[in-house]
């Protein structure tokens, strides 16, 4: 079967983080992506220990974790040969992924209005932290910082304790999803206009847009949310909960396996208990019902516990470590790790029952497809 996106090309001018991740999930996806490099290579290519060596070439994990299946190759843009090589890939390419700083490419001639004039069909996405204007534009733009401007760690944490980040830099990667569907609808409208756009990007409106419930939460109320550490803010019980040999989440999403799981813990009084009938009252009482409840699940065993959960349909679940979650049978059976090449890899969750994704090239070596892309050796 034939990958979705077979003979799309692609140039990507992204380093780190978002850019990458929109350009490795179009790779998946079967398009031949281009990505061009300085002669140091991509920043992430030293963001380490761990370092994966292959060949000649010592990465750091992080840079494999985000380039699977793409072609490198390294230019001098500051050169006129450089910005001449960019050129000759756009006149043939779909699309262009650039994250530099708003206006970075102009002082080359690699700018969305100069590539337009080579290529009226090129979708060209700029990744930047603020947008291509406001107030924000010119700055430079980090997930941990959009992190906190953008809310997210405000409702981050334990209630009293400092506001936390997410343990993977979540901006950057939903802002290369984002990125990555915005081409795509691009790619669908120029069948009917033959024309590209310009997309433009930014980690803080992502940010913003991924506040979701807790957006909401604040827009119909006016009271801005704060940090609840493991409560939902919307429903209970819907936490973490302390066994005899660990911890589990339950996650009880209506009245029915509320009063379910009070069967289980054998407090019944609680189920019918006017303070905790329903759902509103529930979350109006959260901090002693999750006393009376801890009080209960501390005398089970999480495998026993997790069992009388699953066989009486309240939504529970384990929390793992990375190690349980690659020996987890389940994520062996999809297929979720992946070896391409000897170099690990997790695969793009998506599954098509009338094509498939490519994923049988690992990351490149800096340089390593120069002879091939450029055969007269030009950089």
């Amino acid at each position: 079967m034939a990958a979705p996106l077979e003979g799309i090309k692609v140039v990507e001018l992204a380093r780190i983080l978002a850019g990458p991740w929109a350009g490795q999930l179009l790779a998946d996806l079967g398009a031949d992506v281009i990505k061009v490099e300085s002669e140091k290579g991509d920043d992430t290519r030293a963001w380490g220990p761990p370092f994966i060596e292959r060949d000649n070439d010592i990465s750091a994990s992080y840079f494999h974790g985000c380039n699977r299946g793409k072609k490198s190759v390294t230019v001098d843009l500051s050169t006129s040969k450089g910005q001449d090589r960019i050129k000759e890939l756009v006149k043939n390419s779909d699309i262009l992924i650039e994250n530099f700083k708003v206006g970075g490419l102009r002082k080359y001639g690699l700018d969305y209005e100069n590539l337009n004039a080579i290529n009226k069909g090129l979708i060209y996405c700029s990744i930047t932290g603020f947008g291509q204007d406001g107030p924000y534009a010119t700055r430079a733009g980090y997930d941990y910082i959009i992190q906190g401007m953008s809310g997210l760690m405000s409702i981050t944490g334990e209630p009293g304790g400092r506001p936390l980040k997410t343990g993977v830099a979540v901006t950057d990667i939903f802002t290369g999803i984002y990125a990555s569907t915005a081409i795509l609808a691009a790619l669908h409208q120029r069948k009917e206009t033959g024309r590209g756009q310009h997309i433009d990007m930014s980690l803080l409106d992502s940010a913003v847009a991924i506040l979701a419930n807790q957006g909401m939460n604040y827009l119909s109320t006016g009271s801005p949310p704060g940090r609840i550490g493991n409560f939902h803010p919307n429903l209970s019980p819907y936490q973490v909960f302390e066994c005899s040999n660990g911890h589990i989440i339950i996650a009880t999403g209506n009245d029915q396996q509320y009063q379910k799981l009070c069967s289980i813990l054998q407090c019944p009084e609680h189920a019918t208990d006017p303070k905790y009938e329903t759902n509103a009252k529930r979350v109006e009482n959260r901090y002693e019902l999750d006393n009376i409840i801890s009080q209960k699940t501390r005398h089970w065993e999480k495998l026993n516990l997790l069992k009388q959960c699953e066989e009486n349909g309240i939504p529970a679940g384990p929390i793992n470590s990375l190690d349980e979650v690659f020996a987890d049978e389940h994520i062996i059976h999809r297929g979720m790790k992946l070896s391409l090449g000897g170099i690990p890899s997790i695969r793009s969750p998506i599954k098509f029952s009338e094509s498939e994704l490519v994923l049988d090239k690992p990351s490149p070596n800096l340089g390593e497809h120069n002879s091939v892309i450029f055969p007269d050796n030009l950089k």
